[in-house]
């Protein structure tokens, strides 16, 4: 009676289910980025190519209006929002408050949004367009 001899094991390596992993993680991370929601402002140009996290956007425009991820907010509502984001990032050492100012706003408006990230100890940073 003839013995069954053992099959080799095949060296070839399928990625049909390595491919659908890389999509699924695409998509993951597609929908948990943080993008900034901006207003359709013009915005101030820079040579600048500096990349930074963002974890509240706080817009204002030329009429001095304020607006908080594209919901109009009142400028003494804003230390309060951007402190309630802090806390609820479970204060995050990299929390950054961008500033979205349309061209022609009045910088004493970007400054003071700009002093209460500095009382809170945050970082801020003011949302430019590349020049062209």
């Amino acid at each position: 009676m003839p013995l069954n001899r053992r099959r080799k094991p095949s060296a070839e390596f399928s990625v049909a289910s390595l491919t659908d992993i890389i999509f699924l993680l695409l998509i993951f991370f597609m929908l948990t980025a943080n993008f900034v929601q901006v207003k359709p402002f013009e915005l101030p140009e820079s040579d600048s190519k500096t990349v930074a996290p963002t974890s509240i956007v706080i817009a204002i425009n030329k009429n001095s209006e304020f607006f908080r991820d594209a919901t109009p907010v009142q400028f003494q509502e804003i230390e309060w929002l951007v402190k309630e984001a802090f806390i609820k990032s479970n204060e995050n050492k990299d929390f950054t408050v961008t500033i979205v100012a349309e061209k022609g706003t009045p910088f004493e408006e970007v400054i003071e949004v700009m002093k209460i990230a500095g009382k809170l100890k945050l970082k801020s940073i003011l949302a430019t367009q590349p020049k062209s």
